[in-house]
């Protein structure tokens, strides 16, 4: 399996917007600054994954689960 250059990872983190990427699977709502949704990584029924649009990085305070863009796919 090819490897991904880093060229091409930078090229997508700085083009990509988390918002848009992580509402492709989380349904998201926006709660102040940031979006909150059901975390996809555990099953749960209270909201507790967020997402900042500023920072562009996602945490779930459930699973402490975390990361940016690249992290997430």
């Amino acid at each position: 399996m090819a490897r991904i250059s880093e060229q091409i990872i930078e090229q997508i983190r700085s083009t990509a917007d988390i918002i848009e990427v992580v509402s492709g699977y989380v349904q998201l709502k926006k709660r102040g600054r940031n979006y909150f949704g059901l975390c996809p990584f555990h099953g749960e029924k209270t909201a507790s994954f967020s997402v900042s649009p500023q920072r562009q990085i996602y945490k779930c305070f459930g699973c402490n689960v975390g990361g940016g863009v690249i992290n997430f796919i």
